[in-house]
């Protein structure tokens, strides 16, 4: 039993995008754009975006919520038939 490849990737989204906004608060630019406000947006929209994502998707990360996902898998596997 593994966690999936979109939950790993959609929380390092989500870490990624809460690292920005903490050094966006305390006055770092951590994307190369000189105009100041521009960058705030890019973070601010960059961290509702990852936010939702990570917020909508179904992240497992315990042993039973992947076997509950795996074994939701395999019903609609079966229904498919």
């Amino acid at each position: 039993m593994t966690i999936s490849k979109g939950t790993v990737i959609r929380t390092v989204l989500l870490i990624l995008a809460l690292v920005n906004q903490f050094l966006t608060i305390f006055g770092k630019t951590p994307l190369p754009i000189e105009d100041e406000q521009m960058s705030e947006l890019i973070s601010l929209a960059f961290t509702i975006g990852t936010s939702l994502l990570a917020w909508w998707k179904n992240n497992s990360f315990t042993l039973n919520a992947i076997k509950a996902d795996e074994y939701l898998t395999s019903l609609k596997d079966e229904n498919k038939h």
